[in-house]
């Protein structure tokens, strides 16, 4: 399997000097729950970063709230009702759902039982998730967290990047496969995160070496996320996809040279854009 190679980050959407508003991308984030508040805010501060709107919205009407609080420090998405989600989705270039989604509605719930029972809080997450992705088959579609943990893998849609972890692409995969042939078999992209991430969509992969354990900690996963779902907005999959993993691993190599592993997921989000800019510059 090749290794990532930083050029890739060349071929990326670069927008015109004379752009105007929405040439350079919208997406719609949908995520969120009276547990995992937070999750889905984080994607929309990396995602913030690329696109020219990031519109909001969630299931939980708590986060209603949440959201216009972070109004006072980051100014640029829209918080929509779950109700109007549809006319969203429509004119987005890009869609993640799943971040903050719930599988059980309590942690207490025992884990060996994790795989066998689906609870109210699971069920409204599969439905939602469900719904969307058979409503709007042909949007480029980010799938995250609880979505892929309580989706049927069958409901993949064409080209959608899921970017699950181990135990994630376990549960909607099964043992027996690899990222490769899930990637060939549901004809989409996947990122399996991890040490070495492996991105694989139906005629490629690539390993994504580096990061440190601060990436374990709860959120950068999220941050991951949306900022895939921003670069899909203007990029194709499996670029999208890949980049993405080299600019989380890249920042949190970056953050470890300056302080360990004691960095969070919002010093990650904010790290990305140097990172980025770093990256992308004509050398």
């Amino acid at each position: 399997m090749e290794i990532f190679d930083p050029k890739s980050l060349q071929q990326l959407y670069k927008p015109a000097s004379d752009s105007n508003g929405e040439d350079n991308g919208q997406i719609t984030i949908i995520g969120g729950s009276h547990l995992f508040h937070g999750a889905p805010l984080l994607s929309l501060k990396a995602a913030s970063r690329v696109v020219d709107m990031v519109f909001f919205t969630s299931p939980e009407p708590s986060i209603g709230d949440v959201a216009s609080a972070l109004k006072s420090q980051l100014s640029s998405f829209i918080w929509v009702p779950v109700e109007e989600v549809e006319h969203y989705i429509n004119k987005s270039d890009a869609v993640l759902i799943g971040p903050g989604f719930m599988r059980f509605k309590s942690e207490n719930v025992d884990h060996g039982l994790r795989d066998k029972e689906c609870d109210e809080a699971c069920q409204q997450s599969k439905r939602l998730t469900e719904e969307l992705l058979q409503q709007f088959p042909d949007k480029k579609w980010v799938i995250d967290a609880g979505s892929l943990q309580t989706m049927d893998p069958g409901l993949i849609p064409k080209n959608a990047v899921l970017t699950p972890n181990t135990k994630e692409f376990t549960h909607l995969f099964g043992d027996n496969i690899t990222p490769w042939e899930a990637a060939k078999k549901y004809e989409c992209t996947v990122v399996l995160k991890g040490k070495i991430t492996k991105v694989c969509s139906p005629t490629q992969c690539v390993e994504v070496h580096g990061g440190n354990a601060g990436l374990t900690k709860g959120g950068t996963g999220d941050v991951q996320a949306g900022l895939t779902a921003a670069l899909l907005a203007k990029n194709e999959p499996f670029l999208a996809a890949s980049v993405a993993s080299y600019l989380v691993k890249k920042a949190a190599d970056q953050l470890f040279e300056k302080m360990g592993t004691m960095y969070n997921a919002d010093d990650l989000a904010s790290q990305i854009p140097i990172v980025f800019s770093a990256s992308t510059a004509v050398k």
